[in-house]
């Protein structure tokens, strides 16, 4: 069983380092920076394969009250900003300099719900949240390829992920199950990305795409679409299968080893203080995994 979890485990660490590797590859290496194209793509592949696996019985999508989907819209909303704003911030950061900020997400967690509902935060995961906040704000200082329109991006990014992840644990539904909620995302999100791509201009300048018909481009495209649907898939799996603390862990190590093997694959300029920021970054989100795991026993 235990063999099982971990077999499960290092799936979603393949499939997730290898979809933000060919993310990557096609916002930055061949300057794809068309997101409500890209990413209206993803959505919408990775909307029909769930719609032809529940069709086929491979995923459980049973029907949902309209009523169920209508509540779910803020969520799609934040969603859709999650994934704009996240594609134009990875095609102009470095993966670490990315998953630095894109961690700091949690303080916009932590910051909501104590606001909204005055939850008492522990003393470690304050600690973590105060590392990964600071690792964040002092990012964008030592960066030696400062692109301010990147770290733009990047705070719209990880606002969206805070906020979602805040609506989606504590929208209580008995009506709607992650992948539902997912296939929710996905309708609304090519819907939107649709009527946006002519007014955002993303639609002319992708017919002047250099690299248009390249095999290269098409291959990148498709990829990341199925790769993307098979890490929602190997998401889900997991959080079946473990209990939450544990698919923290599992999330953490993903990122860590994207971070150790990014600079294998793409070109990166780092100074002594900006990979400082990135290697606490990542002892703040241990630490706020570990303080999870603890408030659980507990």
């Amino acid at each position: 069983m235990h063999f099982k979890r971990h077999v499960t485990g290092l799936i979603f660490c393949l499939f997730y380092v290898v979809s933000y590797f060919t993310n990557k590859y096609v916002l930055s290496v061949l300057k794809f920076t068309y997101p409500t194209l890209f990413q209206g793509w993803q959505t919408f592949i990775g909307g029909l394969l769930l719609l032809l696996s529940g069709k086929l019985g491979l995923v459980d999508i049973s029907g949902f009250p309209r009523s169920a989907a209508l509540s779910w819209l803020p969520g799609s909303l934040l969603f859709v900003g999650n994934i704009y704003a996240g594609s134009r911030a990875l095609s102009r950061l470095p993966i670490p300099f990315f998953f630095t900020l894109h961690n700091a997400s949690e303080v916009v967690n932590c910051l909501i719900l104590k606001l909204t509902q005055m939850e008492r935060i522990p003393w470690m995961k304050l600690l973590s949240v105060s590392l990964l906040l600071m690792s964040a704000i002092n990012l964008p200082l030592y960066d030696p390829q400062f692109d301010p329109g990147g770290y733009m991006w990047a705070l719209a990014h990880l606002f969206c992920v805070g906020a979602y992840r805040v609506f989606q644990t504590h929208f209580k539904s008995s009506h709607l199950s992650d992948l539902e909620q997912q296939y929710i995302n996905y309708l609304f999100s090519v819907l939107l990305l649709a009527f946006a791509a002519h007014p955002t201009g993303d639609l002319f300048g992708a017919l002047e795409f250099p690299f248009l018909l390249s095999p290269r481009f098409h291959g990148g495209c498709c990829a990341s679409a199925l790769l993307g649907f098979f890490l929602l898939l190997a998401s889900v799996k997991l959080k079946s299968g473990l209990p939450l603390e544990h698919c923290g862990v599992w999330l953490f190590l993903s990122k860590v080893f994207a971070t150790c093997l990014s600079p294998l694959v793409f070109n990166i300029e780092v100074n002594t203080p900006s990979f400082c920021c990135v290697f606490f970054s990542h002892v703040g989100e241990a630490l706020l995994v570990y303080s999870e795991s603890t408030s659980q026993v507990r």
